[in-house]
């Protein structure tokens, strides 16, 4: 399968992202209206693979504070004013686009980003065995007084991960 460059996800892809999620993370399911929030409030963060067969992975990232992650399947209704990190709140690739060096450059291009934002730090929740790769991407796991309970709704064997690519 050939894959093209990462583009700007539009409220157009929420039907084949929401798609993509309940494939690759049937235990971690979220409304339709989450993916719709965090597009409208940080379009920047939020992306998608198109492939020749339609979309074939996305990423939905948003400034956030360090030590805390949200909650899975929430609604923000704002975004942290001043934000200290660069939350990646999902990537989810189908199972063709794996081993294809996507994420990574994804991944790439969001610490570029979030330094030019000013934002000299990197989040997330590594859920279903993936913290093996986000420690290949620069990742390291941490704690935070925010992030304890709230790892909870993303199972026992969540992981809160930090890089500092700066």
């Amino acid at each position: 399968m050939t894959f093209f460059a990462w583009r700007p996800m539009t409220a157009a892809d929420l039907p084949a992202v929401a798609a993509i999620a309940s494939e690759v993370h049937p235990d971690f399911p979220e409304d339709d209206a989450v993916f719709a929030e965090r597009q409208r409030l940080f379009p920047a963060g939020c992306r998608v693979l198109a492939g020749a067969g339609g979309l074939a992975a996305y990423v939905v990232s948003h400034p956030w504070e360090a030590g805390s992650c949200p909650p899975l399947n929430t609604l923000l209704g704002a975004l942290p004013q001043p934000a200290s990190t660069w939350y990646i709140h999902d990537i989810a690739l189908l199972p063709a686009t794996r081993g294809t060096g996507a994420a990574g450059e994804i991944v790439d291009t969001l610490k570029v980003e979030a330094l030019g934002a000013g934002l000299q730090e990197l989040s997330l929740v590594a859920v279903n065995g993936s913290a093996g790769f986000w420690r290949r991407m620069g990742f390291v796991e941490t704690g935070g007084a925010g992030v304890a309970s709230k790892l909870a709704s993303y199972g026992s064997g969540a992981r809160y991960m930090i890089c500092r690519p700066g």
